[in-house]
């Protein structure tokens, strides 16, 4: 077979007919693909921020003959093959952002930057996407057009909603991601329709009284016993007004009040989350929390004002690109190594954007290390095992093949 060269490689031309297999066992795409994730892993840059990371993949795409283009800032937008009519196109996706965290691994490719930290795993999307984009780039002709989408500030906020609005989603008619899952061994590709992750909404509540003596509480009211009474309110509205069986969550995860001992504090500020895996469950608790404060503001004699910040809606895979997605799995890597998920994550992923425009899927894909340090996603420990990234990169790859070839069914 021809070969092309990429980067300090020489790499097989796989036909139309791409073996997954045989791309996961390609040592040289194995070793490309980790020279990338390391070096992004030394390099990390916060959302919005991720500079020299967006001209980095434009530096690979340009290495394998791919033209691309800026977008929102420090997103890279790149598309392969031409549109067919009448057959909507795929968009691959690919998050590229850093966390604020100091790390603490001892990898030989650590971080280089303190106080910085690739801690969930958008240093092995960026590897994987890129990885798809070489195997497509070998295809002879594409049966439609493939847009891939690497994007910016996924851990912060407005990171999908300006791909969507720089025309990422043009001519698009399904989308699918991949997230390493720590949980799973590599090897596994967790598929599931519908909820897979939370509405992320964020509120402040300020309860403003009036200060003064602690020995003289009926000349005053009181911020923080409003404060604290609305507190525990708050914990029923998952436990007595949203169904059981629908996971959610409110967390209030900041206090601040009061300045002495001896001093009735005339202001305090809360500050929380609530996490819903169903739009119903999210209008539930959002509506519970204004009646609740409310309430709380006529029982006190306090002004409460509250303030809510929206954050991403649930993600809910389309069940009919979660099938396919499940289909492709399979081939590549057999029924018992593709499982479903227990329970959806509590967690957010502004894939949901997307999903709210067009179907899609987002799996999970395994990385779990059995040997060396790992902690959880966003800890100081994060690590995973790289024998995900040509198993991500030829899932990617085949799941564009069958969805472009499946799009007008």
């Amino acid at each position: 077979m021809p070969k092309i060269t990429l980067p300090g490689r020489l790499f097989l031309l796989y036909s139309a007919k791409m073996n997954p297999a045989d791309v996961s066992a390609d040592h040289d795409l194995a070793d490309w693909l980790s020279a990338i994730r390391r070096h992004l892993h030394r390099h990390p840059e916060l959302g919005g921020a991720e500079r020299k990371t967006c001209r980095y993949i434009q530096s690979q795409l340009s290495r394998l003959g791919i033209e691309s283009r800026q977008a929102h800032g420090t997103g890279v937008l790149a598309r392969l093959g031409e549109p067919r009519p009448a057959r909507p196109g795929v968009a691959l996706r690919a998050d590229i952002d850093a966390l604020p965290i100091t790390e603490e691994t001892g990898l030989e490719f650590a971080s280089q930057t303190p106080g910085l930290m690739h801690a969930c795993g958008h240093d092995g999307h960026v590897a994987i996407l890129l990885g798809a984009a070489a195997l497509l780039q070998r295809q002879p002709r594409l049966p439609g057009r493939v847009t891939l989408i690497f994007q910016p500030a996924e851990e912060t906020e407005g990171g999908a909603e300006g791909m969507i609005a720089a025309g990422a989603l043009e001519g698009v008619g399904l989308i699918f991601a991949g997230h390493i899952d720590r949980h799973l061994p590599p090897g596994r590709i967790a598929v599931q329709p519908g909820p897979i992750c939370a509405s992320t909404d964020e509120f402040t509540i300020t309860v403003r009284g009036k200060g003064g003596h602690a020995a003289k509480p009926h000349e005053t009211t009181d911020s923080i016993v409003a404060a604290a009474a609305l507190v525990g309110n708050l914990q029923t509205l998952v436990s007595r007004h949203c169904d059981p069986v629908q996971p959610a969550v409110l967390t209030i995860g900041q206090i601040n009040g009061g300045s002495a001992a001896n001093i009735i504090a005339a202001e305090t500020r809360l500050s929380g989350t609530i996490r819903a895996i169903t739009p119903a469950t999210r209008r539930t608790l959002l509506a519970g929390l204004k009646r609740l404060v409310r309430a709380a503001a006529a029982g006190s004699g306090a002004q409460i004002e509250l303030l809510i910040k929206p954050g991403t809606p649930p993600l809910l895979n389309d069940p009919r690109a979660a099938a396919l997605a499940r289909r492709v799995a399979e081939k590549q890597l057999g029924a018992s190594r593709v499982p479903g998920l227990a329970a959806p994550s509590l967690g957010g992923e502004d894939f949901a954007c997307y999903l709210q425009k067009v179907p899609g899927c987002m799996v999970r894909l395994g990385a779990g290390k059995k040997e060396g340090v790992s902690g959880p996603a966003h800890s100081a420990y994060f690590d995973f095992d790289e024998k995900v990234l040509p198993i991500g990169a030829a899932f990617l790859a085949q799941v564009a093949l069958a969805a472009l070839t499946n799009s007008d069914k």
